[in-house]
């Protein structure tokens, strides 16, 4: 049947590919109780026995998979095996596992809220009872009834009916569990106690897997035509990468270009200025250090007056400087109090409009004129020719 089944599922699972899964994937552990008892003409629910075992599996397929159980029969019948253990015998049984659900119906990428799972295998049984410890080859068949739970299903509920049969005799008179009952069927002898029933109720837990869930996933496979569409997009997005950095390639020579044009006009020495004397002659000279017109200097002043009147639509801007001695920042507030103190006589005593008039210092120089003490002056330049 299990050959038969592995046929079937190797069709089965050609629809469905699972993705890659490591040595240590898929395995579970979990833990069980129930009641056994013998196929015996005496069976009823009298006979039956407690149960406690645990299990170990793993699965290698969605389909097919290996579990160790280990079983413990406890001895409520003492009167009956003449034991003194607690424990009435022990089962060990290697087990392989057959996802029917899966099997038949394929694998959706999770299991089955409801899955039904063959069991079948060897194993060995140990008894205790009228003294003795003896030991016997074992074969077991089993259905899983299993409600798989939780979001990510990583828990397992199963109920497990279950049949064990012993393949040899304890090797003593009489059976060392409950008494032999034999029958003659056409003269062939039937050892009642080679057969049991039971019934397990058991929870599983499945450990986490590589590829991040607690099961097996299935890979996204896709069609030429979805391979062909995507190898397009990837194309197109190669080609507008490229075509980006060709323009930022572009930009980042222009940019380059345009520092470089910056440098050069930051590096290129600044063009010299040459100061020119004003358009009108007259000029007026102050002290070293003052900025207080002297009475001396009224006449040239009052030229400027004259020609302002003369020519009603003339502005004048009156321009102060220093000599260069002393201080850079005194000698440039010198300028301009010294351009102030020419525009204020013009205002105050010859009453030019003073909205006809503009001042600025300029500091100090030595360019107007050879002689230092000159170059402590205000001129004046007609802004309106």
């Amino acid at each position: 049947m299990f050959i038969a089944a592995a046929a079937i599922a190797v069709s089965a699972s050609a629809k469905t590919t699972v993705t890659g899964h490591k040595a240590g994937d898929n395995l579970y552990v979990g833990i069980n109780g129930g009641a056994t008892t013998a196929l015996t003409g005496e069976t009823s629910f009298k006979n039956f026995q407690p149960t406690f075992g645990v299990r170990l599996g793993k699965n290698f397929t969605t389909v097919f998979g290996m579990a160790l159980d280990a079983d413990l029969t406890f001895n409520v019948q003492k009167n009956v095996t003449g034991s003194k253990t607690f424990f009435n015998g022990l089962d060990l049984d290697l087990l392989g596992t057959a996802n029917l659900m899966n099997l038949f119906a394929g694998y959706k990428g999770e299991p089955r809220k409801f899955e039904i799972i063959a069991l079948g295998g060897f194993g060995w049984g140990h008894g205790f009872g009228y003294g003795q410890k003896v030991n016997a080859l074992t074969s077991k068949v089993a259905l899983d009834f299993a409600l798989n739970l939780g979001a990510d299903k990583k828990w397992q509920v199963y109920a497990e009916p279950y049949l064990r049969w012993n393949l040899e005799n304890f090797g003593v008179a009489n059976d060392v569990l409950l008494p032999t009952v034999s029958y003659d069927f056409g003269g062939m002898k039937y050892d009642s106690r080679r057969g049991e029933v039971g019934l397990k109720i058991g929870a599983i837990y499945k450990f986490g897997n590589s590829n991040g869930t607690h099961n097996f996933a299935v890979e996204q496979l896709r069609d030429q035509s979805e391979i062909d569409a995507l190898n397009a997009k990837i194309n197109a997005a190669q080609a507008e990468a490229a075509a980006a950095k060709a323009d930022a390639a572009s930009k980042d020579a222009k940019i380059a270009d345009l520092q470089k044009q910056l440098n050069d006009c930051l590096n290129k020495p600044a063009p010299v200025v040459e100061e020119k004397v004003a358009n009108l002659q007259p000029s007026v000279v102050f002290a070293q250090g003052k900025s207080a017109v002297d009475k001396s200097q009224y006449a040239n002043i009052e030229m400027i007056a004259k020609y302002m009147k003369n020519n009603k639509d003339a502005k004048v801007k009156i321009s102060g400087y220093a000599s260069p001695e002393g201080k850079a920042e005194f000698n440039q507030k010198l300028s301009e109090k010294r351009a102030e103190a020419v525009k204020n006589i013009l205002v105050k005593k010859y009453k030019i409009s003073a909205d006809r008039l503009a001042t600025e210092g300029l500091g100090a120089t030595d360019k107007l004129f050879d002689e230092v003490e000159f170059n402590r002056v205000a001129l004046f330049n007609d802004t309106t020719k």
